[in-house]
């Protein structure tokens, strides 16, 4: 796997599990809401701007992409 695709794969599951975090539900429940919506491509092709967000701004950015989805 080359050095950009791993840092985007951690970066999607640091997303995954600080929104789980916040949102106080469990992972699988995480992973398979933001799956379903497209919401994990969303945040793998955002990275460049996402990474640098707080993680309370990144569940925001993530909730607000899920209004526009679901």
């Amino acid at each position: 796997m080359h050095e950009d695709d791993l840092k985007h794969v951690e970066f999607v599951v640091y997303c995954v599990e600080t929104y789980k975090g916040i949102k106080k539900i469990n992972g699988n429940a995480a992973y398979q809401l933001l799956k379903d919506a497209g919401a994990i491509e969303y945040i793998d092709n955002n990275y460049e701007a996402l990474h640098t967000f707080s993680d309370e701004s990144i569940v925001w950015n993530i909730d607000e992409f899920l209004k526009n989805r679901i």
